[in-house]
């Protein structure tokens, strides 16, 4: 009997064995065919130009191809939906956002992933902000007179976003919260649309991301009075940042790449590794920055950790204003 035992138990521990190196040795031969990236939006969209940027350099470093593939829908979650029913194997990877990742499971009813359970971080890779503009007539010049404004004029100032429970709505309601004043939301269903009317006076200000709003800030046709930043920016030295007006606000928005949960540590590593230096290129950085975005080299375990700190800070927004989910 003691024969018998001895024997199983010295099976078991060759198993555990085979199964504890195992995991190295697959990453040593990481990846042995080609990759693959969702980009849950159309083409030309510029997390897709970005990917489609650092694919042959990620191609050149590991050797082999990278495969670029547009699955876009609602906003994002149909190419994500694909993501996590993936294999967690490194070679179907995807590109993912604030808005598809921490804002949309919580102002849709039912959305096809869970992101703190499907997925898990790869590279955080570049960070933008979001730009409160007025028209060029309002009588007011910087945040913390628009703030003033509307507290003397309850309702009265119109902010015009890019749809109810997107992004740049659930920042400007976490700022008005925090500033205590009312405002009259006007939601329209694309940038272009908020732009325009901007510019012609229907609005009296606007949040969106930066890059909506640059070329009629630089055209001198709206004014740049607010940007969703822990302090100024070189771009913009003269244009209050959030944090200065209302102490410890702030809103990054990210972009990153992420996988399927139970991918492989060691391949994760590698995947940010090779992201990383790709997105340091000159080229891709100099691009970067046209975008008015900047690159970010962050670990996968930062970038997890972001994830969920804003996957609850909006959906603790989207409670607290009683916003009924889609």
């Amino acid at each position: 009997m003691t024969f018998i035992f001895n024997r199983h138990f010295m099976n078991f521990i060759s198993a555990i064995t085979l199964c504890v190196f195992s995991l190295p040795a697959f990453a040593d031969h990481f990846p042995s065919k080609p990759i693959k990236i969702i980009i849950p939006f159309p083409a030309g969209d510029p997390i897709d130009i970005m990917a489609r940027m650092i694919g042959p350099k990620i191609t050149e470093m590991l050797g082999q191809p990278v495969i670029v593939e547009n699955i876009s829908g609602g906003s994002g979650q149909v190419g994500l939906g694909v993501l996590a029913k993936a294999p967690a194997d490194g070679y179907t990877i995807a590109a993912g956002q604030g808005g598809n990742l921490t804002v949309l499971p919580h102002t849709f009813k039912k959305v096809p992933y869970n992101v703190l359970k499907d997925f898990t971080g790869v590279s955080l890779h570049m960070t933008n902000y979001q730009g409160i503009a007025a028209n060029i007539n309002a009588p007011f010049n910087n945040l913390t007179e628009m703030i003033s404004y509307a507290k003397a004029n309850p309702g009265m100032l119109s902010v015009a976003t890019n749809g109810d429970g997107g992004y740049p709505h659930l920042t400007f309601e976490d700022l008005r919260m925090r500033a205590d004043f009312k405002y009259l939301p006007v939601p329209y269903k694309g940038s272009i649309q908020v732009v325009t009317d901007l510019v012609g006076g229907q609005v009296q200000a606007s949040i969106l991301g930066i890059a909506s709003f640059t070329p009629n800030i630089k055209a001198g046709k709206i004014k740049l009075i607010g940007i969703s930043t822990p302090s100024r920016v070189k771009d913009w030295p003269n244009t209050q940042s959030t944090s200065e007006v209302v102490p410890g606000f702030s809103a990054v928005g990210w972009f990153g790449y992420i996988a399927p949960a139970g991918t492989p540590p060691e391949i994760v590593q590698i995947l940010n590794s090779a992201i990383n230096k790709a997105m340091n290129s000159p080229d891709v950085t100099e691009r970067v920055n046209g975008l008015s975005m900047a690159v970010v080299n962050e670990s996968p375990e930062y970038f997890n950790k972001i994830i969920k700190d804003d996957y609850i800070r909006y959906g603790k927004i989207v409670k607290d204003i009683n916003f009924q989910p889609q």
